[in-house]
């Protein structure tokens, strides 16, 4: 489109789920930022912006839409009709580590009226639902400091010109400490023989050999693993096929440094000879 910037995002989420940081992240990607917009702005400075030449643009929506400000959703909406690439970004957090975030900055939650900072963290939960539920890429920043939120949104949002890529991340992770809130796909790997009840094995992780070879011992893993990569291989294409820019593939087990780290890992490896794929691991709870 000649009269729309080549590229917009739209950063939404949770007050204190880092969309400062984020905006600062899409700064330094090249993307002219515009934080705060109300709704009923979002044509008009798209417009203005394609004028000046800018091809890339991050825009952060006031969350208190509505009467004359507009609506977020039917912004949104008309973006996407007339840009040729449009995604809608959602930061969430958990909820104590919101309110930790707001009492370590001694700041006022935007919605403080209603009462307590948790009724106000409810309120704006409830009142974004719907921005979340239709978000292309949902990134939750409880564990993550700013470089690996960073990491993040390089990952997804590097205008490196290649649209093609699917960026996957395979997430290890532990059912005892919760499961990561931006999951599209989880598989429970506690099926199998874990290792925590060996003594030796119990201080060592998934990515030791000890441990490697205990869990390949057991005759379902490698039925297992050939049922999961048939399924990504069904699945990754269409899912690029279909404009995703991002997947995250959780595997949890109890404690989240045994098993669910060596399956998370043997399935990285696998989707890394993908060239269309660009592949992260993370074992969240390996040092728990």
């Amino acid at each position: 489109m000649t009269d729309m910037v080549e590229r917009v995002v739209f950063v939404t989420g949770l007050s204190g789920a880092g969309k400062s940081q984020t905006m600062k992240t899409f700064e330094d990607l090249g993307y002219y930022c515009v934080d705060n917009l109300p709704p009923a702005l979002v044509l008009p400075t798209l417009t203005l912006l394609a004028g000046a030449g800018m091809p890339l643009a991050a825009l952060a929506l006031d969350v208190r839409s509505g009467g004359a400000l507009g609506e977020a959703d039917a912004a949104i909406a008309q973006a996407q009709k007339q840009s040729a690439r449009c995604d809608v970004l959602f930061l969430d957090a958990k909820d104590d580590a919101l309110v930790r975030r707001y009492s370590e900055t001694r700041r006022r939650h935007p919605l403080a009226a209603v009462g307590a900072l948790r009724d106000a963290i409810a309120a704006e939960q409830a009142q974004l639902a719907h921005l979340r539920r239709s978000a292309t890429t949902i990134i939750d920043t409880t564990g993550l400091n700013h470089a690996d939120l960073k990491t993040r949104l390089l990952d997804v949002f590097a205008p490196d010109g290649d649209a093609a890529h699917l960026y996957v991340t395979v997430v290890a992770f532990g059912f005892k400490y919760g499961l990561p809130l931006d999951l599209d796909m989880l598989l429970d790997v506690r099926f199998l023989r874990n290792p925590n009840y060996d003594d030796v094995l119990r201080p060592l992780t998934g990515l030791d050999d000890a441990v490697a070879a205990f869990i390949e011992d057991d005759g379902a893993l490698h039925p297992f693993l050939e049922r999961v990569n048939d399924l990504l291989d069904f699945l990754l294409p269409r899912y690029r096929t279909e404009g995703k820019t991002q997947l995250t593939i959780g595997f949890g087990c109890t404690g989240g440094r045994h098993r669910s780290v060596y399956v998370a890992r043997r399935i990285s490896a696998a989707l890394e000879a993908d060239p269309l794929l660009r592949v992260r691991f993370n074992a969240r709870d390996i040092e728990r």
